[in-house]
């Protein structure tokens, strides 16, 4: 257990989809705008990336592997990704109305995620067993949600903040992207994985 309590861990702090393998860009900097709008598209991804990454293992160890259709596997695991999209964006729409509309756009931008895709990849590269590729999902996903609901902080703070007029806008988002990262750097020498 100590040895997955390790992994969990290293891809939220040390792995980071976001911070280290620079996938999962466009929603981060477009959805971080507003706490909320950051916080709904931080969950509504975690579910998409975990339900996801179980079915298309399963696809992929039962269907396309046994049956030499791997050639099939990019297709096939961005139907899935987009039917997982549309089912959350079914339940929100008549669970909770009002996260439907805050989301707006950016709820049917998860299935051009690049991170939600790469994360499947990963455990499909990597040869990770089913439990593996479940606990690398949810890490992977909650890392994810980490820095952009840090980041959605931060940039509310930054609104509020008096900053010079030539670091207004774009070049402050990125300076504090890069802060952030060189923070998260320091986590680099505390695991070993």
């Amino acid at each position: 257990m100590k040895n997955y309590f390790l992994f969990f861990i290293s891809n939220i702090l040390i792995d980071n989809f976001i911070l280290v393998k620079f996938l999962g860009l466009c929603p981060f900097t477009g959805a971080s705008n507003k706490f909320k709008i950051a916080v709904g598209i931080s969950f509504a991804t975690t579910f998409v990336v975990f339900v996801s990454t179980i079915i298309l293992w399963c696809i992929n160890f039962f269907i396309l592997s046994p049956f030499d259709l791997v050639y099939l596997r990019i297709i096939i695991y961005m139907l899935i990704i987009s039917f997982c999209v549309q089912f959350i964006e079914i339940i929100l729409q008549n669970t909770s109305p009002f996260l439907y509309r805050i989301l707006g756009i950016f709820l049917p931008l998860i299935t051009t995620n690049c991170a939600v895709l790469a994360i499947p990849l990963f455990c499909l590269y990597e040869n990770y067993t089913f439990l593996d590729s479940i606990f690398y999902a949810i890490s992977s996903s909650f890392g994810f949600s980490l820095i952009m609901i840090i980041f959605a902080s931060i940039r509310e703070r930054i609104l509020l903040s008096d900053i010079p007029i030539i670091f207004q806008g774009s070049p402050i988002v990125l300076i504090t992207i890069s802060l952030i990262s060189i923070a998260f750097m320091g986590f680099k020498g505390l695991i070993k994985t």
